[in-house]
């Protein structure tokens, strides 16, 4: 696993600032507030922060100066933060510093800005690279920043569940930029199996398991591959014993060739992206966990590999979930609600959620519905949907309501079977969804969350460099923490 930075959090120490031999960071106001940190780099480099302020910075610049005269520092990073910046103002100014600290060691001076924590986080978020599978030397990288600050005690303890929730996100980063030949049905088992160390209860069902609970939908998703097909459950039990858990559910095609419905050859290396879903719910399990949340929460994935064979599943095949309904499989390349379904309904029979959140790449119809700035959301209840969507505009993780429907129900039924798992082209997304639907019980609140634009995009996002983003782990944890955890 890519590791997060290390954060050492130390008193002001004003006599260090000229010998540190890294990158110092300093905060300064736009109109022309500087702390005692500031102070001392600017009489140190001879009044040049003053000239930089005077020369005209606005809240959110960043500026550096090199090699700065009077002090044996690399660089110093001069960041304009108001005292009363918001929660994303100060994630902002820790990813800038983040992208400027290179191979560097970094000396963050954050004095008593209140929203120090809130720094540190960006700063965790964003100083991010996955080179697992690089072979060239590593660059010489302390991947460490000494934070001073005049309550380090207090910003340390403030820190810790950030960071943990920093990790949960790496965690996911890494599963999702994994290559297929390396992630496995079987290694993803293994790596959610590790997270026992951290207090999780984790179970891996496997296939002879499957075949007796009746996941004829998941297991006909996978039969044309060698990998063998699995749903690992993770439990997290910090609430109240009686309290009902909160079920996360999540899509593990670790790779999808369409199956007989083949994928185009262009861009179909994405697809390593395409058990994005079970990664997030994965990372959402690992951030609880760390940072000890007090609720109930169960997550649950199911891993599959979709590919072509003399045994795969072909178009027009009848399989039956273990709901009991039967589906006509139009198109194979339409799998994750063939895996979703049966995990939903085990989540649903087994543990008698206080609600279900499932999640999936899932659909091509979002991305051209909502491009990569928004996950699409579904959902039957609007308490719990209202209470995601504040979660994860908090968060800075787009998400938009899209809506369900019996007429788009309608476009799934089966001339030889209770439902097939396509609607046509119109309105991809909802009918998916729809189909979903299909799988809840009455009295469970839902929410259907497609990932597909959002999981891994082709450019830099606000915390993360281009690839796998690690989106929707900071909004389901701030969702525990807001509605299911005991206060």
């Amino acid at each position: 696993m890519v590791s997060p930075l290390s954060f050492e959090f130390q008193d002001v120490e004003i006599d260090e600032i000229a010998g540190f031999e890294g990158r110092v960071a300093i905060l300064v106001g736009a109109e022309g507030r500087m702390d005692t940190a500031a102070r001392r780099v600017n009489r140190l480099t001879k009044g040049a922060v003053k000239r930089m302020i005077e020369a005209g910075i606005k809240p959110g610049d960043a500026r550096v100066l090199a090699y700065p005269v009077g002090m044996a520092a690399k660089a110093v990073d001069v960041i304009c933060l108001e005292p009363r910046a918001t929660i994303e103002e100060a994630r902002a100014a820790g990813v800038a510093l983040a992208k400027a600290r290179g191979d560097a060691e970094v000396l963050a001076c954050l004095g008593n800005h209140k929203q120090s924590a809130q720094i540190v986080m960006g700063m965790a978020l964003r100083d991010y690279g996955f080179v697992a599978h690089k072979t060239a030397d590593p660059a010489d990288d302390a991947r460490k920043v000494t934070v001073t600050s005049t309550t380090p005690a207090a910003l340390k303890e403030a820190s810790a569940p950030l960071l943990a929730i920093a990790e949960g996100v790496f965690f996911t980063r890494d599963l999702v930029n994994e290559p297929a030949n390396h992630l496995t049905t079987t290694e993803f088992a293994n790596r959610l199996e590790d997270m026992q160390n951290i207090g999780l209860i984790v179970e891996v069902l496997e296939e002879e398991k499957l075949q007796e609970l009746g996941m004829g939908s998941l297991l006909s998703v996978g039969q044309g591959s060698d990998s063998p097909s699995k749903v690992v459950v993770m439990k997290w039990m910090g609430g109240e014993e009686d309290d009902a858990p909160l079920a996360l559910v999540g899509k593990g095609v670790v790779f999808d060739t369409g199956g007989i419905s083949l994928k185009p050859a262009g861009g179909m290396e994405d697809m390593t992206m395409d058990m994005g879903g079970a990664g997030v719910v994965a990372g959402a399990m690992r951030a609880l966990a760390l940072r000890k949340a007090k609720a109930n929460v169960v997550g649950l994935v199911g891993l599959v590999e979709n590919m072509p064979s003399g045994n795969a599943t072909r178009p027009g095949d009848v399989v039956t979930s273990m709901k009991g309904d039967t589906i006509e499989v139009i198109n194979t390349d339409a799998e994750g609600r063939l895996v979703l379904c049966d995990v939903m309904h085990y989540a649903q029979e087994t543990f008698k959620p206080a609600g279900m959140i499932d999640l999936a790449t899932l659909t091509g119809a979002i991305i051209i519905g909502l491009g990569h700035e928004n996950a699409g959301v579904f959902s039957n209840d609007d308490k719990l949907c209202n209470a995601f969507l504040k979660a994860a505009a908090a968060e800075g993780e787009g998400a938009w309501r899209m809506p369900l429907g019996k007429a788009y129900a309608d476009q799934l039924k089966s001339r030889i079977a209770d439902v097939k798992n396509v609607g046509g082209r119109p309105a991809g997304s909802i009918t998916a969804a729809e189909f979903l639907h299909r799988f809840v019980q009455d009295e469970t609140p839902w929410i259907h969350l497609d990932i597909a634009g959002v999981a891994s995009v082709k450019a830099d996002t606000a915390y993360a460099p281009k690839g796998a983003t690690g989106w929707g782990v900071m909004a389901l944890n701030r969702l525990v923490e807001d509605m299911f955890e005991a206060k």
